[in-house]
């Protein structure tokens, strides 16, 4: 799964621990979650932190929801949930790893 560079060239928030922003944990990077969003900062500017294509998480036997103990993070028109370093996103009955 690759992630898009689409530059968020608006973004005059700073983000960073404190900023009031969920931290989710993404590979080598933090990404911040910012109305339904990820910014990810890259190169003295903040992208937008969004996976293409559409990868299973096979053998998710976890279901997230209300107190199931990982974050929610609104994304879009849904939420994630952040588990074990990445964000797993409900589709079609089975969970999608972002």
């Amino acid at each position: 799964m690759t992630t898009l560079h689409q530059e968020h060239p608006t973004h005059e928030h700073t983000h960073g621990p404190g900023c009031g922003h969920a931290e989710v944990r993404h590979g080598d990077h933090v990404d911040y979650a910012h109305d339904g969003h990820l910014h990810r900062e890259h190169s003295g500017h903040w992208d937008e932190c969004e996976p293409s294509g559409h990868t299973a998480h096979d053998g998710h036997g976890h279901q997230h929801g209300q107190n199931c103990g990982h974050p929610a993070v609104e994304h879009g028109d849904h939420l994630d949930y952040v588990h074990d370093g990445h964000r797993h996103a409900q589709h079609d009955g089975h969970w999608d790893d972002h």
